[in-house]
C-alpha cells in the first residue's frame, strides 16, 4: 500500500508531502488544476519516462518525488530486492526515489540506496498499475493475461509445472548422451582402424626388451661362432678323449702287472700309479663334459639364416606403431586393451542413449497430456472471465462491446511449466466487428472502462499482495446511471486493494474513502499547485460544485449529500 508521496520542485509543485490511506482515495479539482502532476510525480518515482519539463520552472535546485510503500512480508518486492542485492527490512517501509535535474538527467535510489531507473520500474510493476485515457500499465499487458486467467479460474498448474520438469530432466539426459554417442561416433571408425592394426601386430608384455636382446645376441653370433670352433679345435674334438682313454687303458695294464708281480697294493708305488690312473680317469670324464658343453654353445648360436631380420624387422615395427600412437612401444598391449574397452563403451552407451530418449518420449507424452488438460480448464475459465466481464460492460456503456478470453497454442519451442498456451484478451468494440487486442482497438475511454470491467470481473479472486491500483478519468464522456456504475466498482474494487481516481464525476468522488481537492493559485509571474485533503463538509462542498457549476446552489448540496450518504 501506498502509505505517502512526497513532491519538490514538479511541473507547478513546489512543496507537497501526501499522506495516503487505504480504500479508494478521489482527486478532483477543476481542469487545469494539475491534477495530472500526482500522477506524473508518482511516475516520477516508480521509473516512468521522465523529462526536465517535469522540473518546475524558477526551482533552484532538482525535482523529486518519494513514494512511500507499506508491504506485507511476503510481497514479490522483496524477493526482487533479494536479487538486486539491495538492504531492506520487511517490517519497515519501502522508499522509492528520483532526482530530476533540469538537463534532464536524474538518479534513483531505493531505501537511500543508489540504483538505476529500471529497478524504480520494474519495482513500479509490482507495485501499482494504471489505467487512463493514454495508458494502461498491468492489466492490459498481454503477458499478465494467463497468470490472470489461471488466479479467476483456480487454475493450478503444479501437475504440468511437475510434468515439464521431469520432462526437462529427461531431455536433458538424452542430449548429454547423444553429445557423447555423437562425439563417440566421431571416434569409433579412429578407433576401430587402431584396434585392427594393434590386434594385427599383437604386442605383448616385454617384448621390445626380449627383441633388443635377441638382436644384440643375433648381431654378435657369427663371431661367437668362429670362437667356439676354435675352442672345438683346441680340444682336439674325439683325438683328445681317445689318447686320454689310451692313456688310462695303458696305466691300468701297467697297475695290474704290478699286482700279478706282487707288489703291494697299498706301496708307495702301487698307490702313485692309483692315483695316476684316478687323474686320467677324472681328465676324460672333464674333457667329455668340455667338449660336449663346446658343442651345445656352438648349437645355441646356429640360427635361421634370416632370423636377425626378422627380430629387426618385428622390434621396427613395435617402435613404428609406438611413435604412430605417440606412446611408449612399452605401453602398446595397455592401449590395444584401451581402445577395446572404448569401443565396448561405445557400444553400451548407444544403449543408454536408446533408453533415455524413449524415457524423454515417455516423458514429453505425459507433459503433453497434463498440458492439454490445463489448456481445456483454461478455456472452460475463459468463458467464464468471458461472461462475468460482459457483465459489466453494460452498466459502462459498452453494451454493444464483447469480450473473449483467447487460448491459442505455442510452438513447441516455446512451450514451459505453465503449460502450452498463449492467452490473450481481446474485444469487439461493435457488432460483427472482429476480435482483437483492447489496447488496439479500444478508445482512451473505453480502454479505461475495460480495464474497470476486467478489475470488477477479477476483484477478489486474485492471489497474494494487491498492487495501488490507478484510474485516470475512467469516467471521462460519461455521466448519470453511468459514472454512478462506475464509482461502484471502484468501490467494490477499494474493498480489497489501495484505489487512486481523477474524476469529474461527482458520482464517482462519493464513493471515496478520502478525498483531495488539486487547485492553482497564483498570478501571471508564479503558479503553484496545492492539495488539500478535504473534510466532510468540505467535501460536501466539492462535489456540490462539480454538480452545479460555478455557482454552488442549495439543491445542488442536498444531491451532493444524497450521493454521499
Amino acid at each position: 500500500m501506498l502509505i505517502g508521496l512526497s513532491i519538490r520542485d514538479v511541473v507547478l509543485i513546489e512543496s507537497l508531502d501526501l499522506a495516503i490511506g487505504p480504500g479508494l482515495t478521489a482527486l478532483t479539482g477543476e481542469t487545469g488544476a494539475g491534477k495530472s502532476i500526482i500522477l506524473d510525480a508518482l511516475g516520477l518515482a516508480t521509473g516512468a519516462r521522465a523529462d526536465a519539463g517535469l522540473v518546475r520552472r524558477g526551482a533552484t535546485g532538482q525535482a523529486s518525488a518519494t513514494a512511500i510503500f507499506a508491504l506485507p512480508a511476503d510481497h514479490p518486492a522483496f524477493a526482487y530486492l533479494d536479487d538486486k542485492g539491495l538492504d531492506y527490512g520487511r517490517d519497515e517501509d519501502l522508499v522509492l526515489r528520483r532526482q530530476l535535474s533540469p538537463d534532464g538527467r536524474s538518479r534513483a535510489f531505493v531505501n537511500d540506496q543508489a540504483t538505476s531507473v529500471g529497478v524504480l520500474k520494474d519495482l513500479g510493476a509490482l507495485l501499482l498499475e494504471v489505467h487512463g485515457q493514454h495508458e494502461t500499465v498491468g492489466l492490459l499487458d498481454p503477458r499478465t493475461h494467463r497468470t490472470l486467467l489461471d488466479t479467476f479460474g483456480g487454475v493450478a498448474v503444479s501437475a504440468v509445472a511437475s510434468a515439464w520438469s521431469g520432462w526437462r530432466a529427461a531431455r536433458e539426459k538424452a542430449e548429454a548422451l547423444r553429445a557423447l554417442a555423437n562425439q563417440a561416433a566421431a571416434e569409433t571408425e579412429e578407433l576401430t582402424l587402431r584396434l585392427a592394426e594393434l590386434d594385427r601386430l599383437d604386442p605383448r608384455e616385454g617384448e621390445e626388451t626380449a627383441l633388443a636382446e635377441e638382436r644384440a645376441l643375433l648381431g654378435s653370433a657369427e663371431k661367437a661362432l668362429a670362437d667356439i670352433a676354435s675352442a672345438q679345435d683346441a680340444l682336439g674334438g674325439d683325438a683328445l678323449s681317445g689318447k686320454l682313454a689310451q692313456a688310462f687303458r695303458a696305466l691300468e695294464r701297467a697297475r695290474e702287472r704290478a699286482l700279478h708281480a706282487g707288489a703291494p697294493a697299498d706301496g708307495a708305488a702301487m698307490t702313485r700309479l692309483t692315483a695316476a690312473c684316478d687323474a686320467v680317469d677324472r681328465a676324460l670324464v672333464e674333457a667329455q663334459e668340455a667338449s660336449a658343453a663346446i658343442d651345445a654353445v656352438a648349437e645355441s648360436f646356429e640360427f635361421e639364416p634370416d632370423r636377425l631380420e626378422k627380430t629387426e624387422e618385428r622390434l621396427f615395427a613395435l617402435r613404428a606403431m609406438a611413435r604412430k600412437l605417440n606412446v611408449a612401444t612399452e605401453n602398446l598391449p595397455s592401449l590395444r586393451a584401451e581402445f577395446a574397452t572404448r569401443l565396448q563403451a561405445i557400444e553400451t552407451s548407444s544403449e543408454a542413449l536408446k533408453a533415455a530418449e524413449d524415457e524423454a518420449a515417455s516423458a514429453r507424452d505425459g507433459y503433453i497430456f497434463a498440458a492439454e488438460a490445463l489448456t481445456a480448464e483454461r478455456r472452460a475459465a475463459g468463458d467464464r472471465l468471458a461472461v462475468a466481464v460482459e457483465a459489466e460492460l453494460a452498466p459502462l456503456k459498452l453494451d454493444k462491446a464483447k469480450f473473449r478470453v483467447a487460448v491459442e497454442p505455442l510452438p513447441e519451442d516455446r512451450v514451459g511449466p505453465t503449460g502450452m498456451d498463449r492467452v490473450a484478451f481481446e474485444i469487439s468494440t461493435n457488432p460483427g466487428a472482429p476480435f482483437g487486442p483492447m489496447e488496439a482497438i479500444a478508445s482512451g475511454g473505453e480502454l479505461a472502462r475495460f480495464a474497470l470491467a476486467l478489475k470488477a470481473a477479477l476483484a477478489g479472486r486474485g492471489s497474494g499482495p494487491q498492487p495501488l491500483m490507478i484510474f485516470d478519468e475512467v469516467d471521462q464522456g460519461v455521466g448519470g446511471a453511468v459514472a454512478d456504475a462506475v464509482g461502484q466498482r471502484l468501490k467494490r474494487l477499494a474493498e480489497n486493494a489501495q484505489v487512486l481516481v481523477v474524476t469529474h464525476s461527482a458520482q464517482v468522488a462519493a464513493r471515496g474513502d478520502a478525498h483531495w481537492r488539486i487547485a492553482k493559485s497564483g498570478d501571471d509571474q508564479a503558479i503553484r499547485t496545492r492539495v488539500e485533503p478535504l473534510s466532510p463538509g468540505q467535501r460536501e462542498e466539492e462535489i456540490a460544485r462539480m454538480l452545479s457549476g460555478a455557482e454552488v446552489t442549495e439543491a445542488a448540496r442536498a444531491a451532493a449529500r444524497a450521493l454521499i450518504s
